[in-house]
């Protein structure tokens, strides 16, 4: 069947149940002289009568009142099931891909996941977690998670976590053999402990500001970890400095496991940002995220 069978169809009946050319003209939006053109065209392709025609009135044929008996049913079916296909619309569903950073993925991502995916089972997430940066158009992405001021200037960036600061740390029996460091230059006659980038193999230069002086220090160790959790451990295990998100170390600091030092030299940076692509239609699975994620302060 072609599209003007369906729509001829749909005509037919319209006058057939209006029995009327004006109210069916007007119900479809159409002139009268049009649709009295669509059903003689549609009673010539079929060789068949549909409508008695007189000046006060129209009613189907019995060839007519047959094709109605066939048509409605079908119809009723086809606006069902439109009206479920515009409820899954409007229902949040579908897949999420996002990149994020580990630390990300659990202090931001997760308990807003959790709160969300119970109430709207339509929705699958999948995460895959990075520490270096990766092209997300390419990589066939919904979104990516960093920091915000990594984040790419074509990209539409939306804060989902508060200011950020670093912290250097060490293990109380590390600093029984070394004495601290009062300013970032001093790491050099520390054993340091490095984190390495994934995609990038580069190991991350540690970043420091005070009164607007802004440093970056190369650090030594004998330990490299691409993951930042290791760092942390063998921070714990007094193998040397580590620098972490603060809110990694909070508690080891103010239990005694750890020992901060440098805090005047770490400054709050932007904190996690979603960023997508401008260009990106929303779907409403990803639009709930986005809000479920804003960071409103």
């Amino acid at each position: 069947m072609e599209r003007a069978d369906l729509t001829d169809l749909a005509a037919f009946l319209a006058v057939a149940e209006a029995r009327s050319f004006t109210r069916a003209a007007a119900r479809l939006g159409t002139s009268q002289s049009a649709l009295s053109h669509t059903i003689r065209r549609l009673e010539t392709r079929l060789g068949l009568r549909l409508l008695t025609r007189t000046t006060r009135s129209v009613a189907p044929t019995d060839a007519g009142e047959r094709l109605m008996e066939t048509l409605r049913p079908a119809f009723d079916d086809i606006d069902t099931r439109l009206a479920a296909l515009t409820a899954l619309r409007e229902r949040p569903a579908g897949t999420i891909r996002i990149n994020t950073p580990e630390h990300a993925a659990e202090t931001v991502l997760w308990p807003a996941l959790a709160r969300i995916l119970p109430d709207y089972p339509d929705i699958k997430v999948e995460l895959t977690i990075e520490h270096g940066f990766t092209d997300i158009v390419a990589g066939r992405y919904d979104a990516g998670v960093r920091l915000g001021e990594q984040v790419a200037r074509d990209m539409i960036a939306v804060p989902i976590g508060p200011p950020m600061r670093m912290a250097v740390v060490g293990s109380p029996a590390y600093f029984q053999r070394r004495r601290k460091p009062k300013q970032p230059q001093d790491l050099e006659a520390h054993t340091c402990i490095n984190l390495r980038f994934t995609t990038s193999g580069g190991l991350y230069a540690w970043e420091f500001e005070k009164d607007r002086r802004e440093l970056k220090v190369r650090v030594e160790g004998q330990l490299a970890f691409n993951n930042s959790r290791m760092c942390l451990k063998a921070a714990l295990d007094g193998f040397g400095l580590a620098f972490l998100p603060e809110d990694r170390v909070t508690v080891h600091v103010r239990e005694g496991r750890l020992v901060r030092v440098l805090a005047d030299w770490c400054a709050p940076f932007p904190g996690f940002h979603l960023y997508y692509p401008s260009r990106r239609q929303q779907s409403p699975a990803f639009s709930l995220l986005v809000e479920e994620l804003r960071y409103r302060g």
